[in-house]
């Protein structure tokens, strides 16, 4: 799934904070958005691997949850906050397509690496790919909760993420396209030096 949709399903998750404790809904759904982005950060390197925890940051989460509960706090508020959207993020990703650079082909069976288990989770394929149409839906789908709690700010940042989820589903597959022509007119001596993954299913 894409990023923008972690983020907002992250957000949506902390937005129950507005119930409750709604002095600390603006860190908290803060805080989620970057939760809910950061696993991908090893996009160029193991994706969905190297920092994908779907068991280590569930249990942080909820650890961390029992201390915000316990001490709330800005500090203790925006740690559970993060660390449970970043496991919704590495289990959302199950739900997916696989991490082949076309995954509408449907030939990987990596979704997400499990460390607990130390194993591969094959993707379920819900959302069929990161961009697919399902996948912006349900980033706007995702985004109401956040635009019912909040206001400013907050607001203005959800509709941008909504924004960017729709651009960037509209581009997906063109994007792909494109990509391959321009790894195609590469010299080898170029994609030599570029990250498997990008390059070999366009040059297999």
């Amino acid at each position: 799934m894409m990023a923008t949709t972690h983020a907002l399903a992250g957000m949506a998750l902390a937005g129950v904070t507005a119930l409750v404790a709604p002095e600390y809904t603006p860190i908290a759904v803060s805080a989620a958005a970057a939760g809910g982005v950061f696993p991908d950060l090893d996009l160029y390197g193991n994706h969905r691997q190297t920092l994908h925890y779907p068991v280590y940051y569930s249990v942080g989460a909820v650890a961390a949850l029992a201390v915000a509960l316990l001490a709330p706090a800005v500090g203790t508020v925006a740690l559970a906050a993060f660390l449970g959207s970043a496991a919704l993020h590495s289990v959302m990703d199950a739900f997916g397509g696989g991490l082949e650079l076309k995954p509408w082909l449907a030939t990987s069976e990596r979704a997400v690496y499990d460390h607990y288990r130390e194993r591969w989770i094959p993707p379920r394929r819900w959302i069929r790919y990161d961009g697919a149409p399902e996948d912006a839906a349900l980033a706007g789908a995702l985004a109401l909760p956040t635009l019912a709690l909040s206001t400013g700010r907050l607001q203005t940042a959800v509709y941008v993420l909504v924004a960017v989820s729709v651009v960037y589903a509209l581009v997906r597959k063109p994007m792909v396209h494109v990509t391959e022509r321009l790894v195609d007119a590469l010299p080898p001596t170029v994609i030599d030096r570029l990250p498997a993954r990008f390059t070999e299913d366009f040059t297999g």
